[in-house]
């Protein structure tokens, strides 16, 4: 049962950063892909709820829920991060154009 919540964790989280990708790409802005992967930690927590509950049938199943979102969120600022580097990288070599 244990492994079966791992791969659904790690799933989702590939998903979610699949979709921040394709959002990416559309947009050509990183602060949208981390915004979308901040939004969808909390429709993925809440999906992992639903489906710990439904499995295990404990209330105690929610907290699966909780721990995912956790991965996600901290999966986002990651991201948020990364596109903040990229951002002043961007500037510092945009600045040095001799």
């Amino acid at each position: 049962m244990e492994r079966f919540f791992f791969i659904l964790l790690g799933f989702l989280i590939v998903v979610a950063n699949v979709i921040g990708f394709l959002v990416f790409k559309k947009r050509k802005n990183l602060y949208n892909a981390a915004f979308i992967i901040l939004l969808l930690a909390g429709v993925f927590g809440e999906i992992g709820s639903v489906l710990a509950l439904f499995i295990i049938r404990d209330p105690f199943a929610l907290f699966y829920g909780l721990n995912m979102v956790y991965y996600l969120l901290i999966n986002s600022f990651i991201v948020f991060i990364l596109a903040i580097f990229v951002t002043i990288i961007k500037k510092y070599n945009s600045s040095r154009i001799i």
